[in-house]
């Protein structure tokens, strides 16, 4: 395990910007953000636009009709299991 956070965003959508604008100012390189529910949509928030790496769970995926973007990968459960492991800490951003 290591020192790095796990950001889940779990806001609504009008809530999202105000969150991901918090986050940016937490953010690290080190760290790695999955976004959940209705905050998938924000997907083209510019500090969402410049990550190297975004995680969305599959079936979050499938409100995005057709939305992508080159950092986004999409992730089953079983996979989310994994990534939460990897870190020693989760915070949960609504």
């Amino acid at each position: 395990m290591s020192n790095k956070s796990l950001y889940l965003v779990q806001s609504i959508f009008s809530a999202t910007p105000a969150v991901l604008d918090k986050l940016q100012q937490l953010y690290t390189p080190e760290d790695t953000i999955i976004l959940m529910g209705e905050s998938v949509l924000q997907l083209q928030h510019p500090f969402l636009q410049q990550l190297q790496q975004l995680y969305i769970l599959d079936r979050d995926a499938e409100i995005l009709a057709g939305q992508s973007a080159a950092n986004m990968h999409i992730i089953s459960y079983d996979e989310f299991a994994d990534i939460c492991l990897k870190h020693s800490r989760c915070i949960r951003l609504n």
